[in-house]
Formats: C-alpha cells, structure tokens, sequence
C-alpha cells in the first residue's frame, strides 16, 4: 500500500484514520472496528463491502 495513498485515505464512517493490515490486504479502521477491502490494489471503500471485526479479534 502506497504510504501516500493510506495517508489521504479515511473511513467513510468516522472519517478515522486507517491502518494497513498486509495479511488480510485490507485497511481497518480501529473505531468502528471494520475492515475495507483491498482488490486489485484498489482500496474499496465502500461500508457495504466492509467486514466488521469480531470483538476477539487484535486491530
């Protein structure tokens, strides 16, 4: 994920800052506890298509 890109990124709910997650190649957003998508290189930032995290699960 480009270091630019991330930095003008924000989730669509909060308008938070979002975290790179490498493994999972998806951006979290830590406050709403959800995970955007990242297909193709393209982050899809888009609240339908987010994966809500569990509440065991480490952001």
């Amino acid at each position: 994920m480009d270091k630019k890109l991330l930095d003008i990124l924000a989730c669509p709910v909060c308008k938070g800052p979002l975290v790179y997650h490498d493994e999972k190649s998806e951006l979290i957003c830590k406050v709403d506890r959800l995970g955007y998508p990242i297909r193709d290189d393209i982050p899809v930032m888009l609240v339908d298509e987010a994966r809500e995290l569990p509440a065991d699960e480490e952001v």
